[in-house]
């Protein structure tokens, strides 16, 4: 999984979803692990605590998560928050 396919399907499972994408460490090239840190901006964690609208990222993610993704640093704003406090 690129960091593109990672961003795609957070993209595809939550509504109204914009996320961005990064590896925030070189890749090792004699493991296979991806980490990967993703900033999620949606309406659908309105509400929601934090624990939850991770579960919503890593449920977009799905079985990625056990095969492909080593870590994924997770950062999520509802469109109000991200407009106060996003990068």
């Amino acid at each position: 999984m690129t960091a593109a396919d990672a961003e795609a399907a957070i993209e595809a499972g939550i509504e109204d979803c914009e996320a961005t994408v990064t590896t925030p460490r070189a890749p090792d090239p004699d493991h296979e692990d991806a980490h990967f840190a993703a900033v999620v901006v949606s309406p659908a964690f309105e509400g929601k605590s934090l624990v939850q609208q991770h579960q919503l990222v890593y449920d977009a993610v799905g079985d990625a998560m056990t095969k492909e993704v080593h870590a994924l640093e997770i950062k999520t704003y509802t469109p109000e928050e991200y407009a106060e406090h996003g990068e």
